[in-house]
């Protein structure tokens, strides 16, 4: 049986498929295939499973240019790069890589925290282009997390290891919002629990987004709750870019609505939305929260089991439930 995989992987994964006599063929390009390209590649075999990544688009052109697929396995949480109503109406199985990168992006996700309250990115460059003549007591002021309040938007797996880490390592108070009130998380950390969105905005100190992205979620950070949040308010994104309406966010950096903001996604990704890469108060960083030699490694062992099982007639170990 073949497998496609549209873009290059640690190995451990790509061993594992060929240790079990499976025919792996990886797209020879450096960069994410275009649909167009991605079409062309699937027809060139028969191919009975694909491993694609979030940044691949799988809707019912690409699904018709590989009509013997069984099974999809996403080198990623989400599945919203792929049709799920196509996919599982040709009866082809989906796959992901679910908990391997909680730790992983929890653990970005509060580089970037103390990144941006730090100003260690500011402080970077200036040290680099030679500007640092000497101690001064008002160099790059920044901002303690001590007592501060970390609002948490998302109590899920990533949501519950950044509270985790902000109360018990930097004695920060946790408030949060999500669909439904989660006691555990509340116990864990002593979090308090707030029916809307513009609550936890108004009372953060730095507010964390960990939601998925829907219809309901897009823009979920806007021009109005953006002038909801402290003048002294931080914003960090590692969930998806359009859950941040960048635009906005613009605005709001320039005029100082916040003091600062991180992002590790982005709206329009890889394009940066005009204004934002020239802001001092803001931490870029190219969609690597999950990017550590573990977690990637990980995650190519987990999409190999799912294709294996699969293709071996048993039930994915990841199956997604569609």
């Amino acid at each position: 049986m073949k497998v496609y995989v549209t873009r290059q992987i640690p190995e451990s994964g790509l061993k594992m498929l060929r240790d079990r006599g499976l025919s792996v063929t990886m797209s020879e390009k450096d960069g994410v295939l275009s649909k167009t390209e991605l079409v062309n590649a699937l027809k060139e075999d028969a191919y009975d499973a694909i491993l694609c990544l979030l940044t691949d688009t799988i809707d019912e052109e690409v699904l018709a240019a590989a009509p013997q697929v069984k099974i999809i396995a996403n080198y990623a949480v989400g599945t919203n790069n792929l049709d799920v109503k196509a996919v599982t109406a040709r009866g082809i199985q989906i796959a992901n890589t679910p908990d391997v990168l909680t730790e992983t992006v929890a653990e970005h996700t509060f580089a970037l925290i103390l990144a941006m309250t730090s100003r260690i990115g500011e402080a970077d460059r200036f040290t680099r282009a030679g500007k640092f003549v000497g101690w001064a007591p008002m160099l790059f002021l920044g901002t303690d997390l001590a007592g501060k309040t970390l609002g948490v938007l998302g109590a899920g797996r990533i949501g519950s290891r950044v509270a985790y880490h902000a109360h018990n390592g930097f004695d920060m108070d946790v408030i949060y919002y999500d669909v439904h009130q989660n006691e555990l998380f509340e116990k864990d950390y002593h979090a308090t629990y707030f029916e809307t969105v513009d609550d936890v905005l108004k009372h953060a100190d730095v507010v964390t987004i960990h939601v998925p992205l829907l219809d309901s979620t897009k823009h979920l950070i806007n021009t109005r709750r953006l002038g909801m949040m402290k003048e002294s308010g931080y914003l960090v994104n590692t969930s998806r870019g359009p859950v941040v309406d960048e635009v906005a966010l613009v605005d709001a950096l320039r005029a100082k609505i916040i003091r600062g903001a991180a992002l590790d996604v982005f709206e329009n990704e890889p394009a940066l939305t005009a204004g934002l890469a020239e802001l001092e108060n803001v931490v870029l960083t190219p969609h690597i929260a999950s990017a550590t030699e573990e977690t990637r490694t990980k995650m190519a062992e987990m999409a190999a089991l799912n294709i294996i099982a699969a293709l071996e007639g048993k039930i994915p170990p990841n199956l997604v439930k569609t």
